[in-house]
């Protein structure tokens, strides 16, 4: 049997779909919501429901040729561990900082992990995009997005 790169990709993305799937049940819905046709777990369900078709898709009509075999060279996973390690610091940083300065320097430090090391094009790419997404998110779909304990305790709120 040959492997792919899009064998397990397509199994990667069908572990992750299925795990999605699974804790939905654990979303939360208001009483009387669950005979809804459309509620907080609606969209959570569909999403997991096409991830599964889509990577059983990817992985049936993956190619099979011997010279796209899986070769694991050229990869550079020390970047790959550091983005890893970033996204965890990055939770962390959540519920200290709050969510638009956490996801300011979690951009930052991805761009500057991925190479870039111009200051102006680090705070560029990554402010205005964070303050576009805190704006959707809290003023335009009415979403708390607790401002971090740090903030809290230096400006009170």
């Amino acid at each position: 049997m040959i492997i792919t790169k899009d064998h397990i990709g397509g199994l990667v993305f069908l572990c992750l779909s299925a795990a999605y799937g699974f804790y939905i049940a654990d979303i939360p819905m208001l009483p009387g919501d669950e005979y809804e046709p459309f509620n907080a777990q609606t969209v959570p369900t569909m999403l997991a429901y096409m991830g599964g078709i889509l990577s059983i898709a990817l992985i049936l009509t993956a190619r099979r040729d011997r010279s796209e075999q899986l070769s694991l060279k050229g990869y550079d996973f020390a970047i790959v561990i550091k983005l890893l390690a970033l996204v965890v610091i990055f939770g962390l940083a959540l519920e200290w900082v709050g969510f638009l300065v956490s996801t300011i320097l979690f951009l930052i430090g991805g761009y500057w992990l991925l190479g870039e090391r111009k200051w102006k094009t680090l705070l560029i790419a990554s402010v205005p995009f964070a303050v576009f997404i805190w704006f959707a998110l809290s003023q335009l779909l009415d979403i708390y997005l607790a401002p971090g304990r740090l903030i809290t305790t230096l400006f009170g709120g």
